[in-house]
């Protein structure tokens, strides 16, 4: 999260933004007793997307910011009892409701791996159970689009990618997907509201729109640069490309910023473009090619003279993997004398891990990662070099993990520098280091 103030939006209760299931357990719990016993639930992915080798954490800090407005005001009461969705003492449990347990996490920008704790929730039962779909929503869709960021900026091999994906997807999906995005890696993006909530950089010019706006391609070009400045990216696939770079040099002179190719072949274009803008002493305009682009296509344009790419469906989609499939689960709890115990759902495909987990990133003397190792109830052995991964984010209910998104996007990088390099590959393959569970440790 950044320290910039949110907009009214953002100051919106978030208590409703749940399963109407979560409300009846927290009803059934509360007849039984046992909602008030000492619990632990964790926020963890079973596998990464098939053929995927890491994943990305995102969210963290928007799920801090929702937590702080989980508030069960009068709108929200009148709607539970209007709706029957839950009895009058359920109701009046919640009018009083406010988060009093601990929360850990990995830090925002971690990458992760299958099995990875990446929330662990301590507090009673009651108080964690119906934080289950809010944390889920949050986290799955920004690490998804996190993870695929990651995969496009890497690719890209540190030439600037430019998120430009709101019209692709949900109003406010599109703000949250601006955030994962910048968090791995993404310069800049189209979208003003995560610019103003978040502090993301934003850019944008024209589109074809404006060119046929006007009677001739000399007539738009000019508008744009006598009102954006020399600098700025002009269009130039509207009609003719060769035709409108030498049109857009002439206009601009050898100062023109860019220009962007939205179709066609974009591998042959961009070289002859570059071969055309050199030629006519442009040779500091930088090419910018968007056109449904994913990280296969960035990476089979590294060939090309491409100096920025812009990504927008593929990203705020996942590019293919919309959800990062993570699951909320109980882990621990108290039994009648009070004693923690383990607990973990036993069917064939969906298994668990029972015990509360402590999560370390094994490093090798060459600084690289080697393992992710988790412990059950015990923190693994650090043999000097070994990094912990959980960071506490609320402490007796006071949020303590907030941080300037610039810290999860400077997380993000040196996590992704410290894995092998196969973790870069885009082929089908094994996540890019194991996990293991401190039981299975020599």
């Amino acid at each position: 999260m950044t320290s910039q103030s949110p907009s009214p939006a953002a100051t919106a209760s978030t208590a409703l933004l749940t399963d109407h299931y979560e409300l009846t357990m927290l009803q059934a719990s509360l007849r039984s007793g046992a909602a008030h016993r000492r619990s632990v639930f964790e926020l963890f992915a079973r596998r990464l997307p098939d053929g995927r080798r890491y994943g990305v954490v995102a969210g963290t800090g928007r799920f801090l910011e929702s937590l702080r407005h989980f508030r069960f005001e009068e709108a929200e009461l009148e709607r539970l009892r209007s709706a029957k969705v839950v009895d009058d003492a359920t109701v009046d449990w919640l009018a009083d409701y406010r988060f009093s347990g601990d929360v850990w996490g990995y830090a925002e920008g971690e990458a992760y791996f299958p099995g990875s704790p990446l929330l662990i929730v301590e507090s009673s039962f009651a108080e964690g159970v119906i934080l289950e779909t809010l944390a889920l929503s949050i986290f799955n869709h920004d690490s998804a689009v996190a993870s695929a960021a990651s995969r496009m900026t890497s690719a890209a091999d540190g030439r600037p990618c430019i998120e430009m994906g709101s019209r692709r997807t949900h109003e406010w999906a599109a703000v949250a997907s601006a955030r994962a995005a910048y968090v791995a890696g993404f310069a800049t993006t189209s979208n003003l509201e995560a610019g103003r909530r978040y502090g993301v950089p934003t850019a944008g010019t024209a589109a074809h729109s404006f060119t046929l706006l006007h009677d001739d391609e000399r007539a738009a070009f000019t508008s744009q640069v006598e009102s954006l400045g020399k600098d700025t990216t002009l269009l130039v696939d509207t009609y003719d490309v060769t035709a409108a770079v030498e049109l857009a040099v002439e206009i601009a002179g050898p100062e023109l910023g860019g220009v962007r190719l939205d179709s066609g072949d974009l591998l042959v274009q961009a070289k002859e473009v570059r071969q055309q803008l050199d030629e006519l002493g442009a040779t500091k305009t930088r090419i910018v090619v968007t056109s449904d682009l994913d990280e296969y296509a960035i990476a089979a344009l590294q060939a090309a003279p491409v100096d920025v790419y812009g990504v927008g469906t593929s990203l705020v989609t996942g590019s293919g993997t919309p959800t990062a499939g993570m699951v909320y689960k109980l882990v621990s709890r108290a039994d009648d004398s009070g004693e923690m115990i383990g607990v973990a759902k036993a069917s064939k495909d969906k298994t668990s891990v029972g015990g509360r987990k402590y999560a370390l990133r094994k490093i090798s003397p060459r600084g690289l990662a080697e393992a992710e190792v988790i412990g059950i109830g015990e923190r693994p052995f650090d043999d000097g070099n070994d990094r912990e991964l959980l960071v506490p984010l609320v402490r007796d209910g006071e949020i303590v993990g907030e941080e300037p998104l610039e810290a999860a996007r400077e997380r993000h990088a040196a996590s992704l520098a410290e894995l092998p390099r196969k973790a870069h590959q885009l082929s089908r393959g094994e996540p890019v280091i194991p996990t293991v569970y401190l039981d299975d440790q020599p």
